[in-house]
């Protein structure tokens, strides 16, 4: 991010601005508003600060296995920020799962809500150090009612004093994501010019209220554990091996869950990256549906700059392609997915799903990088800022 500001900074200095093709609003022209102008360092500082902030505080990741390094524990966190730049829709899924199986478990097991997000993440183990993470072992005629018992038991306050963040943490963030749409529906007010990167970004801060809302009672960045249970021998015989599946199967999970019987608890030291308790069919549809909307949600935002003032025709089209396929992406894989569920479509729908996840892909990579390409040639409102004293009551 330093590098990429460094280059926004000398590219600043000799960066001009396009001529407007309509006169603009009388509020909005340089000359009127010389002492309330922005410069292209701080167009690119504000959009990056939001998007890091945003995201790496919204990314909640599940328990880790024991014994890892602080490299190994930044590099894991590092590829679910990663995930939810390129496709945000993943964590806000991701998220509904665990929130909705969080809902379910207290309503099943007389948990908290606190309790069934530490259990959806792995956060419960055996005396023999393995999760304690599928409704199977809660079930258990021997040990299940004693883990259920065991669970009740664990004061919510240490499992919160086990995250990394708090409701100030994530409540400061929240507000600078609020500040950020913000500013841009003011801009739009005034008429000013609102740049492409920051339409991303805006697109970033809205589906990342959706994430925090839904992960709100989901400790942050825990790192261990809680041992809970009656103690255990453990089993010589029993090889523990992380769960292998093949890599379009992962990205399904990630974004639909499922894992069924591919998950063994007692052959594993933590849960998956991606790991949620199985829904029942409601919340499961639930959980799919919002995924959908909130994937519809941010393509949409991004069409906000349709008519946008683009440096080439070329480009605008390519922005408004690539609009449009995240829009119509997620639906699409509801639609397909129900139909691989009948024998003879089976194969067709795997091959058009895998075209559409590296057709989203280009997308998503596009309207990542057109919007810096974008800030060699902006328009002249673009370094007008908002008036903020004409919205306070005055004689």
């Amino acid at each position: 991010m330093l590098l990429i500001l460094i280059a926004v900074h000398l590219l600043s200095r000799d960066t001009i601005a396009v001529p407007l093709p309509h006169p603009p609003d009388a509020r909005a022209t340089p000359d009127s508003c010389n002492d309330n102008s922005r410069t292209l360092f701080s167009v690119v500082w504000g959009c990056l600060v939001t998007i890091f902030a945003c995201t790496w505080v919204s990314v909640h990741p599940n328990v880790p296995p024991p014994k890892q390094s602080h490299l190994q524990l930044f590099w894991r966190r590092l590829k679910m920020m990663l995930i939810a730049m390129i496709a945000p829709e993943i964590m806000v899924g991701f998220a509904a799962r665990q929130r909705l199986g969080a809902h379910e478990l207290s309503k099943e097991f007389r948990f908290s809500t606190t309790h069934g997000m530490f259990f959806s993440m792995g956060g419960f183990v055996s005396s023999d150090g393995h999760p304690i993470a599928t409704r199977k072992q809660l079930e258990d005629p021997d040990l299940g009612p004693e883990f259920q018992k065991a669970i009740r038991n664990v004061n919510e306050e240490d499992i919160k004093d086990r995250s990394k963040g708090d409701a100030l943490s994530k409540g400061v963030v929240l507000l600078q994501g609020s500040w950020f749409i913000l500013q841009c529906l003011a801009r739009v007010h005034y008429h000013l010019t609102v740049t492409q990167l920051e339409v991303a970004t805006l697109a970033f801060a809205v589906v990342n209220v959706f994430i925090w809302l839904l992960w709100w009672n989901k400790p942050l960045d825990v790192q261990r554990s809680i041992v809970v249970g009656p103690p255990t021998q453990p089993d010589a015989e029993t090889e523990t091996l992380p769960v292998q599946l093949p890599r379009l199967a992962r990205f399904f999970v990630a974004m639909w869950g499922g894992y069924e019987g591919d998950y063994k608890p007692l052959s594993s030291v933590s849960v998956p990256s991606f790991w949620s308790i199985e829904l029942d069919g409601s919340n499961h549809n639930g959980a799919s549906i919002l995924l959908c909307l909130v994937g519809t949600v941010f393509g949409t935002i991004h069409c906000a700059a349709w008519n946008a003032i683009f440096p080439t025709p070329a480009e605008m089209w390519i922005w408004r392609t690539s609009s449009l396929v995240i829009i119509a992406v997620p639906g699409l894989t509801i639609v397909l997915s129900l139909l691989a569920k009948i024998d003879w479509l089976k194969s067709t729908p795997a091959v058009i799903l895998v075209l559409e996840i590296l057709i989203y892909i280009a997308a998503r990579i596009i309207l990542i990088v057109l919007p810096f390409a974008e800030l060699r040639s902006l328009p002249a409102s673009a370094f007008v800022d908002v008036n903020w004293s004409t919205y306070i009551p005055h004689i």
